[in-house]
This record gives structure tokens, sequence and C-alpha cells, in this order.
């Protein structure tokens, strides 16, 4: 542990994001918002635009109560300003695949939010399931460390004998349960690890993605041959995979890996979540699952992985390097001053640029000129029509469907279960607008990535039409998942 002295602590004060987070004028409203968005739900990361919707539905909440004046900026400047370098309590990047910018939480804006939590007086506190988790560690080190194998074998036939003097107890019909509170105990515990490794998924990628960064770094301002450049990031390379959280990370990844330990897992969580003393902790439901949130995260800080070696197979491909070196010593040079830069950036407007990128327009794509065409109206032909009214009703008779209403009741539906049928969604709520309301549900499956059709297992839909009558629709089954269903 470094050591706390006042010039480290007055640095940490002005250049740690969590603690200049906790010192914001706006923290009560900052630190609610990341709560109950990114924590609460344990989201990885949020899209800008249903972000952006939260963040003002929030802002009004608090102007309801605080008054008009309170938070007057808009909710997205907010949320660039969070996002800048100078604050870092949120990271603002585009996925892979898609153009629309994505928030997520950085680590040391989540450290502070676990520290403030940790300041609410519990109620209950575990000491025996820690003192009895120090003693299996203790036990467990113990064990592995040891290098006679006659002590090890005598330890492993105590354990044996332990096990089979258990088993007799029970087919004699003694069978040992475990208290109600050292149930609730050892869960609440096992809660808290839960979420922790989440927290530590997003520290893990925050230091890969540093790694990239110094990787790209280094590329840009490299003099030397390919060779030494090759020679020592792979050497770092090796050195981080070699290290206690490259190990680590490693062996979690291949342990949550097997298909053996994820249905293992889920049975578990299943078995204990439907025990009484646990349901009446009324436990978040989300913890069914959270399983699948690791692989999630893990999915994340693998993918950074991956583009480590991708910016070393984009080295090694550039085979054009000897004949453009004119061109990338002029880029380097871009580069080196960008980096240079880049923690005191200039204010003011340096340059503007009309277009992102350049269009290509070919000739033979450009349409040929067509006159346009002169109807000819004969006068004799015209016959004024007579003074009878039409009737505008048939105007106003249109039907409309909301489709973000449609996609709303699919994410809550999806809030509590991995994926949801149309049929399951009409049961709860039938068709109001007959077939014009089912030709939308069938566009919110068939648009982009938002739902599967399986034609291998039609259905029949039923409803009512405005006369009262029946009317049947077959069309093949339409299910919806919680990945694949975006947010408005």
């Amino acid at each position: 542990m470094r050591h706390l002295d006042f010039d480290y602590l007055q640095q940490l004060r002005h250049s740690h994001p969590a603690w200049t987070l906790l010192r914001a004028e706006n923290a009560p409203m900052i630190i609610g918002f990341l709560q109950r968005t990114f924590i609460v739900p344990n989201l990885r990361s949020i899209a800008e635009q249903p972000l952006g919707a939260q963040l003002e539905d929030w802002l009004h909440h608090l102007r309801q109560e605080l008054g008009e004046a309170a938070f007057p900026r808009e909710a997205m400047a907010y949320l660039n300003e969070w996002a800048d370098d100078r604050h870092r309590w949120l990271r603002k990047y585009y996925p892979a695949a898609g153009d629309e910018p994505h928030f997520d939480l950085t680590p040391a804006a989540e450290q502070a939010l676990h520290w403030l939590s940790g300041l609410e007086q519990r109620q209950f506190i575990g000491a025996e399931s820690r003192l009895k988790q120090v003693f299996d560690l203790l036990r467990e080190i113990d064990q592995g460390s040891e290098t006679d194998p006659e002590t090890r074998i005598r330890d492993l036939e105590r354990r044996r004998d332990a096990i089979d003097g258990e088993i007799a107890e029970i087919r004699a019909g003694r069978l040992d349960l475990m208290a109600t509170t050292a149930l609730r105990e050892r869960f609440l515990q096992m809660t808290d690890t839960a979420r922790a490794l989440l927290a530590d998924f997003r520290q893990v990628e925050q230091n890969f993605r540093h790694l990239d960064r110094e990787l790209r770094e280094r590329i840009a301002t490299w003099e030397g041959s390919k060779g030494e450049l090759l020679e020592e990031v792979f050497g770092d390379h090796d050195a981080i995979r070699d290290s206690d959280q490259g190990r680590s990370f490693h062996a979690f990844w291949e342990f949550l890996m097997s298909p053996a330990r994820q249905e293992e897992l889920t049975t578990l969580l299943e078995r204990i979540l439907s025990l009484e003393p646990v349901a009446e902790l009324a436990p978040d439901p989300r913890l069914a699952r959270i399983h699948y949130d690791w692989l999630s995260a893990g999915e994340v800080a693998q993918g950074t992985v991956a583009r480590l070696s991708e910016q070393l197979r984009r080295y090694l491909d550039d085979q054009g390097w000897l004949e453009n070196r004119r061109i990338m010593g002029i880029l380097h040079n871009i580069e080196r001053h960008a980096l240079a830069l880049r923690e005191n950036a200039p204010l003011e407007e340096m340059m503007s640029l009309d277009e992102p990128a350049p269009r290509l327009e070919l000739p033979m794509e450009r349409p040929l000129f067509h006159p346009p065409i002169k109807p000819c109206i004969v006068a004799e032909r015209l016959t004024s029509g007579n003074d009878q009214e039409i009737g505008a009703q048939a105007l106003f008779d249109q039907h409309h469907v909301d489709k973000e209403r449609l996609r709303a009741r699919v994410r809550r539906a999806l809030q509590t279960r991995d994926q949801v049928t149309l049929d399951e969604l009409l049961a709860e709520e039938p068709l109001r607008q007959g077939l014009a309301e089912l030709v939308a549900w069938l566009a919110i499956a068939t648009e982009g990535h938002q739902g599967l059709l399986d034609e291998a297992h039609p259905q029949e839909l039923t409803w009512h039409d405005d006369q009262g009558r029946w009317r049947r629709a077959r069309l093949p089954r339409v299910i919806f998942t919680r990945q694949q269903v975006p947010s408005p």
C-alpha cells in the first residue's frame, strides 16, 4: 500500500476522477443518476439517445422539487462534460458495429459510488461467514503449498473420513441443516462478491485500453525498424499475460467458459433463490443471470485484447511502408504533435471540414436528362361537379400505429426474461388496431436485428375488427430477445 503523504494526497485531490466527483458542485445529482442508470441495472454501456432521455427525465424530476432554475443546462451538455478529459466520469466511445456513440461508467466513478454506498450503516454484518472464509483461504493456501506427499495424503484421508462420517449421519436420519441466519449471511456475501466482479471487469478493461493507447503511441512515434518494435511489443504482451492480473483473468475466463460450470451456476442460483429465507430478503431477480453479465463483461475485455492484435496485424501488413516513407513521415509528425497537444488542446476552432469523408460520384451513376411530360388537358372534356357535399369523415378514420409504444412493451417484457414471443405479448395486451398493428409488429421484428422469425414454427393470431368480427392471420413465429431490441 502506498504511503499517503501530503503531496500525493494533494495530487489525488486535484487529478483523480473519483475525488473530483465527490467534490463536484452537483455531486448528488450526478451520483444519483449514475447509480440508478448503470449500477442498479448492471448495465455496461448505454447509447447516447436513450441515456440523454433518461437524464432529461431525471433533471425534470429534480426541477419539480428544487425549482425550474435548478440544473439549467441540457442533458447532452452534462453528458459530454462528464465524459471529457477533465472529468472522466463517463467514457464516450463508438462501438465496432454502429455509428451512435455509447457511454460507459469509468472505474474511478464506480469506485466513488461504491465508497459512498459503504457509508450507510449496515443493519446486518456477516462476521461468522467472513471468519470462516479466512480460515478456508488459509487452509487452501497451506494445502496448495505443501510439498511433502505424505502430509498431503494424510490431509486428504482426514477429509475423506470426515465426508464418510457425514454420509453416515445422513443415512441414519440426522440431517444437519444450515441455520437461517447463516444462510442469509452467506447469500449476502455472495451477492456483494458477484457484483464486485462486474466492477473489477471495468478496471481490467481500463488497463487493457491503457495498453492499447500506449501501443498506438509507440507505433506513431517509432523511428527504428519493424523487428525492434515487434520484439518490444511482444515482450510487453508476454509480461502482461504472465502477470498476476493476466493469469487471474485468463483462469477466470477459462473457468467461466466451461459449459458444465455455466450449467452448474444456473442450477445453483435457481435453487438458492427459491429458498424461503433467501426469498424473504427480496433479492434482485437479475442475480439469476449474473454469470451471463460476467460473460458480457469478459467479452468486452477480450475485444480490447483483440484490438491490440489488430494493431499489430495492420502494422505488419503495411507493405508499402518504404514506398510511402515521406507520407508516413508527415503522418507521424502530425501524430506526434497531436499527442503533445492532447493534454492542452486549443479551445478555439482550428479548422472546419464540410464532410468527414469524401463522396465518390461516378459519371455513369448520374441519371440522364428526361424532358418533363406536359399533360394535354382538353377543356371540353372537363365536367363541372355538382354541389353535392362529400363527407370528410374518411380523412379522420386513418389509423396510425405508434411503434415506440410497441417497442416499449417489448423492453418492459425483456426486463425479467431473456426472450419473449409475439403471441405472449398479445396475450397480455391484444391488438388494438387490427391488421395495421400486426403489420407494425412484423416491421419491428424485421428492422435490422431487432427480432427473429421462426419459419419452421408458424402460428395463427386472431383478433376482433371494428365490426366485431373475428379475423385470423397465419405467420411465422416472432421472437424478441434481450440483446436484439434497441432503445429508442
